[in-house]
């Protein structure tokens, strides 16, 4: 399926994509390119942040974006995949049958299902600033995101069970 379809159908049910893109079997090529393009959307989400920000202040914009061009595209991944490491961990605690992998492409998936709302928390600082706005925007992304994540590493580690 399109990534389009499986980010529309995972607001549905994120269980059954997260199964479906496991049972295409383990392909660590795929759960980067995930991860990737998340924090790509995560990073073109900051930017109009980063333009408010060095139009109030008086800053140049291009360390801003250089700066979170190197903390999202090259740091943000190396800390995700940790993250992934040890939620795998803390599942096998629990009794977890799954992978690693399976670790991975639920969190990897989770991040970029949620990227949407990402780019509206961007739109968001840009345009309308620090305030409830961007607070409530924030606190909608991080309680998909930990749906999507939960649901797909119930997925991974028990598998439907």
């Amino acid at each position: 399926m399109p990534v389009t379809t499986d980010l529309v159908a995972t607001y549905r049910g994120p269980r059954r994509v997260v199964r479906r893109l496991l049972a295409m079997g383990p392909r660590e090529d795929r759960a980067l390119v995930m991860l990737i393009a998340a924090c790509v959307v995560v990073f073109v989400a900051q930017w109009p942040r980063l333009a408010r920000e060095a139009h109030l202040t008086g800053q140049e914009l291009n360390p801003l974006l250089g700066a979170s061009l190197l903390a999202w595209i090259f740091i943000a991944p190396l800390i995700l995949y940790a993250l992934a490491l040890m939620s795998h961990g803390i599942a096998r605690v629990l009794r977890g049958k799954g992978t690693a992998f399976g670790a991975r492409i639920a969190l990897f998936w989770a991040f970029l299902a949620a990227s949407p709302l990402i780019l509206l928390h961007g739109l968001v600082a840009g345009f309308v600033g620090p305030g409830l706005e961007l607070q409530g925007v924030g606190l909608l992304w991080l309680l998909v995101f930990l749906w999507f994540w939960v649901s797909g590493l119930i997925e991974a580690e028990w598998g439907g069970a």
